[in-house]
């Protein structure tokens, strides 16, 4: 099943490290989150990725045509008109295809998912944002989409509220005070499950945003299904959100680190 990673928009509130990438290639321990977004459904066994790209998506390019340098030490021999380049490192026998896609500076997520129809050739695929990440098991995401037969399954989440809650009482009194709690109401995490019918529900109008006119119909439609994560997902969308992961992945605790050999801390190698 091929996954559709939407990597085009701007990060306009992560302005410290978007002005000049764009907010995938954004920086967690060393490797963009893009990356870390990738290995986590590699480890699950989907290799078949499509970037939608927009915002400065020349430097996603510029990653991948130089992926192997940049993610391996390597010694290279010049000499004789020729050049031999041999790999050292953990990530020299990866094996995945990426399509990237241009689609559009200013398009919404709908109109980029609408663009890639084409690359698409399955029943099905899955689709997620170039921002967010989570131990979600991918296998069991698309287990469930299989059983209950509607077009999209959206992940739903708890998220913690960013303040800490007080319950009062009479006289200004604080009774109970709790830190960041979980919220009781689940939002959408991305990491979706599609049908391809799914196509039939956005439009090409750049500004046709996917969580909008698309997945508000296919709920009234009935066919839009929750697959309820209770586990780790945090977007980055600002940066003292950028520095709690990247806090998280030089600890060695990252939650998202599934795959093998990788939840270590970034000074470990």
């Amino acid at each position: 099943m091929q996954v559709v990673i939407l990597c085009g928009g701007q990060g306009t509130r992560l302005r410290e490290e978007t002005e000049f990438r764009p907010k995938p290639m954004v920086e967690i321990g060393g490797y963009p989150i893009l990356w870390h977004i990738m290995m986590s459904y590699i480890h699950y066994g989907y290799s078949d990725f499509i970037l939608c790209l927009g915002y400065r998506g020349n430097l996603i390019k510029e990653y991948f045509l130089d992926y192997e340098a940049m993610n391996n030490d390597f010694t290279i021999h010049i000499g004789n008109g020729s050049k031999s380049i041999e790999l050292h490192g953990a990530y020299q026998k990866q094996d995945f295809r990426v399509t990237l896609a241009n689609t559009g500076l200013d398009t919404m997520t709908g109109a980029r998912v609408k663009q890639i129809e084409h690359y698409i050739t399955g029943d099905s695929f899955m689709l997620t944002y170039g921002d967010g990440l989570s131990d979600i098991n991918l296998r069991s995401l698309t287990e469930f989409h299989q059983t209950h037969g509607r077009i999209a399954t959206v992940s739903a989440v708890n998220p913690a509220s960013r303040f800490g809650v007080l319950e009062m009482g009479g006289d200004q009194q604080v009774k109970r005070f709790i830190e960041k709690p979980k919220s009781e109401t689940r939002t959408s995490a991305g990491f979706f499950v599609l049908n391809r019918r799914v196509f039939d529900y956005i439009s090409l109008d750049p500004g046709c945003t996917f969580e909008r006119e698309p997945l508000e119909q296919l709920a009234l439609d009935d066919q839009l299904a929750a697959y309820q994560h209770d586990g780790f997902f945090y977007a980055m969308d600002t940066y003292r959100e950028y520095l709690y992961l990247n806090d998280l992945w030089s600890s060695g605790a990252a939650p998202w680190a599934v795959w093998d050999g990788q939840k270590r801390a970034a000074s470990g190698g």
